[in-house]
């Protein structure tokens, strides 16, 4: 048994289980739950983001959960820091941190640490953001392309936020970002003992079912309503808000700007998601030759479960192999 301090990780595409897997966790083990999916870190984005309801809140306390306002920026280097504020704390109380999310950047952050990146510099960022006024985002992601391909071609031409990040690395430094976004060692690994628990639904089409009916049911529970909000804020927009940006809120936000019908912002939010688990399960991969020691599981049989009994037994069988791996780890 490792003297380093355990910490568990639950990764996973969306809907594959990860939440349900958590419960289980909590309910048999000391744990104590830290929320790793990014949309679910802002206030007011509560349907679109799947965020837990107040009685399973009451029930399954999670910490870093709406503590920015939708306004704020929040980067991978201030997660790191914040996260690493509360797995000590609940260490001190005696407890297992268990991180759950699907945001697999902010995992790998963890795991392979983070180079030294320059602090933004406003002179630079207000005058790219002037440029974008002017010009448009695609204008400046064709900017970047020309010094930082490989940024260019990772980065969506409408992700403002982290295409003004890479120019602006390149203006400060005369290095690209790429370049800089090289893996290295977290400090961390030396003092935690990372024990992640991966699920993969091997049967894709499944989980794409299972996409389609989360969008509807996001839908049908206020989604529309909550973006509603947002949008008559005033203070908000697609260009500079990274929380807009997100899956589900973007769509609908250009639902109201009269870009799309609501039958095609409902196709699009599908289309978007099972995108996103794409790139999850790419990020998985990589993430998962970086550990000593990792348990995969197949949560198809879980989404393919006929009636709510057979799903219980199902997820109560899984439970089983990640009870074990865990006691096992951290010698209980």
């Amino acid at each position: 048994m490792s003297d380093k301090a355990p910490v568990v990780l639950i990764m996973g595409p969306t809907a594959s289980g990860k939440t349900a897997l958590a419960k289980g966790l909590y309910d048999t083990l000391p744990c104590e739950i830290i929320n790793v999916d990014s949309t679910q870190f802002y206030r007011d984005m509560d349907i679109g983001s799947a965020k837990p309801n107040a009685d399973e809140l009451r029930a399954y306390p999670h910490r870093m959960l709406s503590f920015l306002d939708p306004a704020e920026l929040y980067s991978v280097g201030r997660f790191v820091d914040d996260v690493c504020v509360e797995i000590d704390a609940i260490h001190q109380a005696g407890r297992v941190p268990l991180l759950v999310g699907g945001s697999m950047m902010y995992f790998k952050a963890l795991v392979n640490g983070l180079n030294d990146l320059p602090p933004t510099d406003l002179v630079i960022r207000r005058r790219l953001e002037a440029i974008v006024a002017r010009r448009g985002i695609q204008f400046v992601h064709r900017g970047l392309a020309k010094v930082d391909e490989v940024s260019a071609k990772r980065l969506h031409p409408n992700d403002s936020q982290r295409i003004l990040r890479a120019l602006e690395v390149f203006l400060m430094t005369g290095s690209t970002l790429s370049s800089m976004h090289q893996p290295v060692s977290s400090p961390l690994n030396d003092k935690y003992e990372w024990l992640p628990i991966i699920l993969c639904p091997e049967n894709r089409a499944l989980l794409h079912e299972k996409i389609a009916c989360r969008v509807d049911a996001m839908l049908d529970g206020g989604l529309v309503s909550e973006v509603e909000k947002l949008y008559t804020r005033g203070d908000l927009n697609l260009e500079f808000n990274s929380s807009i940006r997100s899956i589900g809120y973007r769509q609908v936000w250009m639902y109201f700007d009269g870009v799309m019908t609501y039958e095609s912002m409902r196709s699009r939010v599908i289309i978007a998601t099972r995108q996103f688990a794409k790139r999850q399960y790419t990020w998985l991969r990589s993430l998962s030759s970086q550990f000593k020691r990792s348990l995969t599981l197949d949560s198809s049989s879980i989404l393919s479960a006929d009636n709510d009994a057979d799903r219980e037994y199902r997820k109560q069988e899984l439970m089983k192999k990640v009870l074990h791996y865990v006691q096992t780890s951290i010698g209980e």
